[in-house]
Formats: structure tokens, sequence, C-alpha cells
């Protein structure tokens, strides 16, 4: 399976496959977690024991122990050893901490957006410098605390060009008519990772959920508050947003207690159609009743459904 993965790799002379086992192990790594990572990166074999260990020292400035780093490495074999620029490394590091972001947050981008750290030094530079110059011109004076709001909402933001981002907020700012407030409140918070979709896919989006909800008698008003209050629906393909909306009135609820409760839109369809059906076998009404709970946790979902049977 390795060889078929990377072929490359069998063909060097200087493979340290002992070395990256025995490195491994002494860092806390069980031997099936070591034989996973090798069958799935066979390329680990071919760093060094020296570059290893100053790349794991490097990774244990932002970690706090060593399982924290074997836990990324079993998920993400590729984030650790994918390049040996260890020096590219070190100044990505310090060059995040000298922003002011803090431990927490380069621990965030290093467990969900491992590439961040592969970037080249400049590419980085050039996003943080683009985020701080947009926090200033919508009148925020903390770029700092911003761009670590950003990060920690977005950790992907970093991998993202710099045009795809700019493209996204202006479309924000003028699909909704959001002065410059009301955009950084957005942006930082609920409507954060909307930045990484490409334009096209963030217009495309966003204009499907606007023509069903017409079709569906809402005005302006009721779509802008809908997607503002839940900007995770620009996530949801033409059919899939469709679909879901046409489940649930199907089953009698309306659109304006979609509109009031649009979570419910996180639940896959098979979900609303087995909850509904419990919930009306239950005697609840969903037309008049609380519908909330079509998006609650499964623990939480069932103590309320007990609940009911037990009336």
């Amino acid at each position: 399976m390795a060889k078929k993965r990377q072929p490359g790799v069998f063909n060097r002379k200087g493979t340290n496959e002992q070395g990256l086992k025995t490195f491994l192990l002494s860092k806390g790594a069980s031997k099936e977690v070591i034989a996973s990572i090798i069958s799935r990166y066979p390329r680990a074999m071919t760093r060094t024991p020296e570059s290893l260990s100053y790349r794991w020292n490097l990774w244990r400035r932002i970690m706090t122990s060593d399982l924290e780093i074997v836990n990324i490495l079993e998920r993400s074999p590729e984030s650790f050893f994918r390049s040996s620029n260890n020096l590219n490394l070190e100044n990505n590091i310090k060059f995040l901490y000298s922003v002011g972001l803090t431990r927490k947050c380069l621990g965030r981008l290093l467990t969900n957006a491992p590439r961040t750290f592969s970037n080249s030094l400049d590419l980085n530079k050039q996003m943080v410098q683009f985020l701080q110059e947009v926090c200033l011109s919508l009148g925020h004076n903390d770029p700092t605390d911003f761009v670590r709001k950003m990060i920690l909402k977005n950790p992907f933001i970093l991998i993202q060009s710099t045009k795809r981002v700019k493209a996204n907020i202006e479309f924000l700012q003028s699909a909704f008519n959001l002065n410059n407030e009301e955009l950084l409140v957005l942006i930082r918070g609920p409507g954060a990772k909307i930045l990484d979709l490409s334009n096209d896919c963030t217009r495309r989006n966003y204009t499907n959920v606007k023509e069903k909800l017409f079709s569906l008698g809402c005005t302006a008003e009721e779509v802008q508050k809908f997607v503002l209050n839940y900007p995770g629906l620009i996530f949801l393909g033409e059919k899939k947003f469709s679909d879901k909306i046409d489940c649930l009135m199907e089953e009698k609820i309306s659109i304006s207690q979609i509109i009031e409760n649009p979570r419910i839109l996180d639940s896959s369809i098979s979900t609303l159609k087995s909850r509904i059906k419990e919930l009306v076998n239950a005697g609840y009404n969903l037309s008049t009743s609380n519908v909330s709970l079509l998006s609650w946790s499964q623990k939480r979902y069932n103590a309320k459904l007990k609940k009911l049977h037990n009336h």
C-alpha cells in the first residue's frame, strides 16, 4: 500500500524507517499509529533524525504535550512530514507570535490548518497585513485583536488568497448593504468561514437561497435577516438547501418557523424526516410548537422524546 502511494520513496537508499519508528515510540506513539503513519505517508521515512527532532521541538513551542502532536500526526501525517524546511516553520511561528497571536491561536492553526506553517513567510505576512488593513478601514482600532478573532473563528483564513477573501468581504457588504460596524461584526463572528468559499460559490449559493425564499413569499428583509442570523446557509448547495426546505414544508412547518429557527437546516434530511416522524407519533404538533428540537443534540432530543412519550 505504501509503495503504491509514494513509490519513489522506496527507490531511495537513505530511508530512515527504523529511526523514525524509534523516534515516534519515544514520543508516545503506539506501534499501530506508527504503522498507519508510514503506510499513509511513506515520505516520513526520508526525514533525518536531526530534522525530526528539530521539527518536533518547534511544534512543542505551540502544543503543550507530545501526545497532542502524536494525535495530529495520526489524523494527518502529511502536516508534519510534508516539508523538511524547518527554518520556514520556525520563521512562521516567530512571525505569528510577533503579531500578537496567542499559543491557543497557533495551536488551533496547527490542529486544523497545518498548511499555514508550510506557507512561505511572505504569504502569511501578506494575509495578516491585509486583515489588519481591513480592520482599520472598517474603523476598528485594534488590528491585533481583530486578526486573533478572525483566526479563532476561521483557522483556514491564512491558507486562502487575499484576492478571494477581499472579494467575499466586498460581496457581503454590498449584498446585505452593511455599514462598516455591521460588516466587522459579521466577518469576525458568524460569517468568518464564508470568506473561504470561492466568490462564485458564495454568489451562486446566496442567489439560490434568495430565489427559493422569494418563491415562498418571503420579503427581502426576511431573507436578509435569515442569512445574517445564520450565514452558514451560504455553504448549502442549491439542491441541498431546496430539498431541506421542501422536506420541512411538506410536514406543515411554515417558512416563518424555519426563518426563526435556521439551525434546523444543520440537520441532514434523513435526521429531519426521522425526527419529524417520531415527534408526530408522540403527539407533538410541529406547526404550532417549537421546531428548534429538530437540530438539538441526539442526547437532548432523546430526553425530550422520552418526556413526550411519558405524558
